[in-house]
Formats: C-alpha cells, structure tokens, sequence
C-alpha cells in the first residue's frame, strides 16, 4: 500500500517561504507522476503543481507559477514544494497526490493516493 505523507507546513507572513515535502513509501514510484494540491476553507480542492517521477517534467497552476517549484529526491522517494513570495491567498490545507497514469495531470480524480495534509496559513 502507498503511503504519502506531508511535512512543514506553518505560520509565515507575507513574502515569506516555506518547503513542503511529501515522503513516499509502499512502491517503486519510478512510473508515478505527483502533485500538490491546497484546499482552503469552504472551497475545492484545487491543483498547485505536478512533476513526473521518471523524466522530472512540471506543470503549474498560473497563480503559483513563478512562486512555487517542484521538485523531486528519487533517492529518499520524496517530492518537495518550494514556496516563495507567499500570499495570504495562498493559506490552505496542501495535500500530496501520487498518481499511477505516469502522466502530470491537474485533475484531482486522476490520483490514486492522497497524503493526510499539511497547514499552511499565511499573515498579512
């Protein structure tokens, strides 16, 4: 079984930065894409980024793009999320997603596993 769990999240004020990583076990995931998504209070879930395990490639959602990174430690089967330039928008439980169609994909459904979530809350 998968298993995908998240880590530092926190309190940071506006401007400031924060890594997200997501440890993963249970699998080889050398053909497995993962994403982040963030869900805030009272809205949907919604996709932050994706990056494929084998090749590396990233796709962002626009409001992160040039904020955020994505990237990968295939050694220690763990995804990070780099975020700077931190907006109050951006607070938010963020989730970690492995997905088995070894293509990146924005499409919440389109995962197989989920993380329990990490808190990120962001002051102005």
């Amino acid at each position: 079984q998968v298993q995908l769990v998240e880590s530092g999240g926190g309190l940071v004020q506006a401007g400031g930065s924060l890594r997200l990583s997501c440890a993963a076990s249970g699998r080889t995931f050398s053909s497995y894409a993962m994403g982040w998504f963030r869900q805030a209070p009272g809205k949907e879930r919604e996709f932050v980024a994706a990056i494929s395990w084998r090749a590396g490639s990233t796709y962002y959602a626009d409001s992160v793009k040039g904020r955020f990174t994505i990237s990968k430690d295939n050694a220690k089967n763990t995804v990070y999320l780099q975020m700077n330039s931190l907006k109050p928008e951006d607070t938010a439980d963020y989730y970690c997603a492995a997905t088995t169609t070894m293509l990146i994909t924005a499409t919440p459904n389109d995962y197989d596993y989920w993380g329990q979530g990490t808190q990120v809350t962001v002051s102005s």
